[in-house]
């Protein structure tokens, strides 16, 4: 990429941090810390690598996402907002009576989000059933997931890997938000992993890690899987929870937080300001 779309996607994914908040605000708190950190990333793929049609969210041939761990759902919301799914200030419907925005994504509510999720592990599952079925079908498309470093503590993740490898879902695209914690602390406390790379490899996926704030390391990361092949690809995502916004970073327990008046005025101002310099 040149310097000029970086920092076009830079702004994007400043801009789904301020929509994630504004929505998690209008609550009260919410699940900020995992929103947050994934926001490079939807910036990647819904500002340049997904192939998808605001106007026609039930495109066939549409490229999918998968937000597994489907509490980051404010930050999904603020892509799909900001590309034009629903109007922007619908986001301060976020879990209310007769809202379309859930606090846990759903796809007969939301124009745009393709797969209901929210029980940690089951996205896995369904997004190698989705990556299985377009290839049937003949679509030239790819199934992004976004997965959890706490959640791929569930069993169902890697039963889902395995299946993926087995069937080459050469179109399935994992992306493992590596954040380094969960709702109860540190996931090499709570219940640690070993290192991701290589248990994909080992389950059979084309891998590689990046450090998943930076959308340049993430948009080459994708490049790489356009070409399909015989093998699911495996990008970990080196994040860190509650990233771009310095207070929600430095606190420890980020998972689910409160959103003061004050705490958002302050925090929308720093992104507000961000934004303005990477545009100019």
């Amino acid at each position: 990429m040149n310097t000029t779309e970086t920092k076009a996607l830079q702004a994007f994914a400043a801009r789904i941090r301020l929509a994630a908040l504004d929505a998690i605000h209008s609550l009260g708190s919410g699940h900020v810390g995992g929103a947050l950190s994934i926001a490079d990333t939807l910036a990647v793929l819904y500002g340049r690598e997904m192939k998808l049609d605001p106007r026609n969210p039930a495109m066939p041939d549409r490229d999918k996402l998968v937000c597994s761990k489907g509490h980051a759902g404010p930050a999904v919301y603020g892509a799909l907002a900001l590309k034009g799914y629903f109007p922007y200030e619908e986001l301060k419907t976020l879990n209310r009576p007769g809202t379309r925005l859930p606090s846990h994504c759903d796809r007969n509510k939301t124009p745009g989000v393709d797969m209901t999720t929210g029980s940690l592990g089951q996205g896995t599952s369904l997004a190698c059933g989705m990556a299985l079925g377009d290839r049937l079908r003949g679509y030239d498309s790819r199934t992004f997931l976004i997965v959890g470093d706490g959640e791929s503590n569930e069993g169902q993740v890697w039963e889902a890997f395995a299946f993926a490898a087995a069937k080459k879902l050469g179109n399935l695209v994992v992306l493992l938000d590596w954040n380094k914690k969960q709702l109860d602390g540190w996931t090499d406390d709570v219940f640690p992993m070993g290192d991701y790379a290589a248990k994909f490899q080992a389950f059979g996926f084309d891998t590689c890690t990046v450090n998943g704030n930076q959308v340049d390391q993430v948009a080459a990361a994708l490049e790489r899987t356009r070409s399909g092949g015989d093998k699911p690809y495996a990008i970990i995502l080196d994040t860190v929870k509650g990233a771009g916004v310095k207070d929600v970073e430095e606190t420890m327990a980020n998972h689910s937080i409160p959103v003061s008046d004050a705490q958002f005025e302050a925090w929308s101002a720093q992104l507000a300001a961000e934004i303005s310099a990477l545009e100019g």
